[in-house]
């Protein structure tokens, strides 16, 4: 059993067309994100992520540079494989290759992955908001 974390940019098709899909399924199909807000103009400038347990593409995330700081986005693990800390490993390999970049990581958290993103020592700031119809945080982790 092997799990496997690819970094890539949108120019590998298949692998975007892989991540795309699970990002599909989770935010479009499962949380009614609307298509256009869930894949926008910020594709081609990030890194991206695909995450695969026996061959099987099972999550997916993105990292872009944004002025002095680093947003990490699109965290998505399907359903079926939710609960065994793959997610973790997922993280684990976005902060990594994001704090190359030597600048403060922060991302908007869905109100249920707080937890989650807490254990990676990221804190919450500022006020409750929606975005998309889904009650985020906005988290930060300094470098």
């Amino acid at each position: 059993m092997s799990l496997q974390i690819i970094p890539f940019r949108t120019s590998n098709d298949l692998l975007f067309q892989q991540a795309r899909q699970i990002r599909e399924v989770v935010f479009v199909q499962e949380q009614q994100v609307e298509e256009q807000d869930e894949f926008d103009e910020f594709e081609d400038e990030c890194e991206h992520f695909l995450m695969s347990f026996n061959g099987k593409a099972i999550g997916t995330a993105r990292w872009r540079t944004i002025g002095e700081k680093v947003k990490l986005e699109r965290f998505a693990v399907l359903k079926e494989s939710r609960g065994k800390k793959y997610g973790d490993q997922l993280l684990q390999a976005v902060i990594q290759s994001a704090s190359n970049q030597k600048k403060t990581m922060y991302m908007h958290a869905q109100l249920k992955a707080i937890p989650f993103y807490e254990r990676q020592g990221f804190k919450k700031v500022g006020d409750l908001f929606v975005e998309c119809e889904i009650e985020h945080y906005k988290m930060i982790r300094e470098i």
